[in-house]
């Protein structure tokens, strides 16, 4: 791992300019191929960056032997000044890809990757058969909590986690060919309680092709799932599961967790349709929607907005089904917004001509949550049969609330290499963009490549109060957020009657403090700069 760069970021703007200031770069080397999977955001802006590596001699762990066990869960945690926290690498004796992480609200991580790993090294359960889901619960310094194997006979993989409101999780994965589905590849949906025992289980699909490639929370506790599907929809005709009311089979596991057994009920417009599918808080389905042409469209991210909700991915449909933009050249950007109710509120398409690739959408929203103020989305570009100057150039498009076009740009960092590939970009709260991704002169031997950079256009859109604390009503942690600049501060807990129980010095932003051992109550937190400013705010303990 290689020292941080505080150099100049070249950036090349497409339109019209917006100053940006670089804040760090990171560059995480390797001489294998790295996969990087995604960057996560902790509630106090520190990341948590990762994804799946070779370790170099990893096999003299137990054996003594310098043959590695293949690809292993790898993760690298930054502070707030793109500084490294810690390392870790969770390891079985196969290969094991880490897919996707959150950040759970004590702090800490769940991680969710596909294993084809039996007992051993790091994993402490069987393979249930093929290939698995691998779940381990960290704390905020990468400890093990828990970790779960969860799969069948057939072969599964993981996608996608959330928080939900209560604390427990949902998880997403896909099955293949699993005598409990409908195609050839299903959607897999596991709710887990805080402490990782399995709730309940779902799994949906159509007669052919369906897989999960992102999920979020919604603000009912929910989760909306983005479906890649190739399959049309499921009748009850001969399946003795869903009848055309709707209805459909549950059954139990074999740890007597119930399984629901819902079919697609929609056809594909195309070759490859967006199948949004929104569960509530229990994991049932509330709605379920279809958007498509009659070419291949790929949805790949989601993202909440203050009226409901952004779906994103790429197009080679002209307007056809109930697509009603075209496409310039290649593969282009095709985004649809919707209310809360699945309905359609407009859709809008980009082009960066060539193959263009979405990773991620990330919004800016007020603080009260009731207007999106922007939309930032992240990605690259591969070459279809000719090369242009950005090619393999990690690139940025900010669009307004209504997702008109306000400006894109290339960022190429310290140094450009060869082939550069976005995997995933937050827009943080206070207006800073982190972008992550692989960077390489040579196929094969990737390395990771984090970027932090403030954008001033973006800057302006920030509502800034001068001490925020959340979550509040608080259980056993709550973060204090200081809104305007300044080196160094106290931050200071009093009971109602002014007897001070806690006292901490901070640089940053956004700062952990812990109310375990407070009893149920209002308190008061203070704050006081190095430039002597001063704010104060009610916290309520649950």
């Amino acid at each position: 791992m290689k020292q941080l760069y505080l150099s100049v970021l070249l950036i090349y703007t497409a339109m019209n300019a917006s100053a940006q200031e670089v804040l760090w770069q990171k560059d995480l080397k390797s001489s294998t191929q790295d996969f990087l999977s995604q960057i996560t955001t902790t509630i106090d802006e520190q990341y948590l960056i990762a994804g799946s590596t070779i370790q170099p001699g990893s096999g003299m762990r137990d054996t003594g032997s310098s043959q590695n066990h293949g690809y292993d869960y790898h993760l690298v945690k930054l502070n707030q000044q793109g500084e490294k926290a810690w390392e870790k690498y969770f390891a079985g004796q196969n290969h094991d890809y880490l897919s996707a992480t959150v950040a759970t609200q004590d702090g800490g991580f769940l991680l969710a990757g596909t294993s084809y790993s039996e007992k051993g090294l790091d994993k402490k359960e069987a393979s249930k058969g093929g290939s698995d889901l691998w779940l381990i619960c960290i704390n905020e310094f990468g400890d093990e909590l828990w970790q779960k194997t969860l799969g069948t006979a057939s072969d599964e993989e993981a996608k996608a986690v959330i928080q939900a409101t209560d604390l427990g999780f949902f998880v997403a994965g896909n099955v293949q060919n699993s005598s409990k589905g409908y195609g050839s590849k299903d959607v897999w949906i596991i709710r887990l309680n805080k402490d990782g025992k399995e709730i309940s289980q779902l799994i949906l699909g159509g007669k052919g092709l369906d897989e999960v490639e992102k999920m979020i929370p919604t603000r009912d506790g929910g989760a909306l799932l983005g479906i890649y599907s190739r399959s049309s929809e499921v009748s009850d005709s001969g399946s003795g599961v869903r009848n055309t009311k709707g209805k459909s089979s549950s059954e139990l596991s074999a740890n007597s967790v119930p399984i629901s057994q819902i079919p697609k009920a929609s056809s594909n417009y195309g070759e490859g349709d967006y199948w949004i599918v929104k569960l509530d808080k229990s994991g049932k389905i509330e709605w379920e929607r279809n958007f498509g042409g009659k070419g291949d469209d790929h949805i790949r991210t989601l993202a909440l907005t203050s009226t409901g909700f952004i779906i994103g991915g790429e197009s080679r449909s002209e307007r056809s089904g109930n697509k009603t933009v075209g496409i310039e050249e290649g593969t282009d950007l095709w985004l649809i917004s919707l209310n809360e109710n699945g309905n359609e509120q407009w859709q809008k398409s980009y082009n960066f001509k060539n193959r263009d690739i979405l990773m991620n959408i990330s919004t800016l929203l007020s603080i009260d949550y009731k207007t999106t103020k922007g939309t930032l989305l992240g990605g690259y570009t591969q070459a279809e049969g000719r090369i242009e100057e950005n090619d393999e150039t990690f690139w940025m498009l900010y669009l307004d609330h209504n997702g008109n076009e306000q400006w894109r740009k290339y960022v190429t960092g310290d140094s450009r290499q060869k082939a550069e590939r976005l995997s995933d970009l937050k827009l943080n709260k206070d207006g800073s963009i982190v972008l992550a991704g692989t960077s390489t002169e040579k196929l094969g031997m990737e390395s990771w490549k984090i970027v932090k950079l403030r954008d001033q256009q973006v800057q302006q859109l920030i509502e800034k109060a001068d001490i925020k604390i959340y979550p509040n009503p608080v259980y056993d942690y709550a973060y204090v957020e200081i809104g305007y600049d300044f080196k160094d501060a106290d931050i200071t807990l009093y009971d109602m009657g002014g007897r001070l129980l806690q006292t901490l010095k901070t640089g940053n932003n956004i700062t952990k403090i812990n109310t375990q051992s407070l009893v149920q109550g209002v308190y008061l937190v203070t704050i006081k700069t190095n430039n002597n400013k001063t704010a104060n705010a009610k916290l309520i303990k649950k």
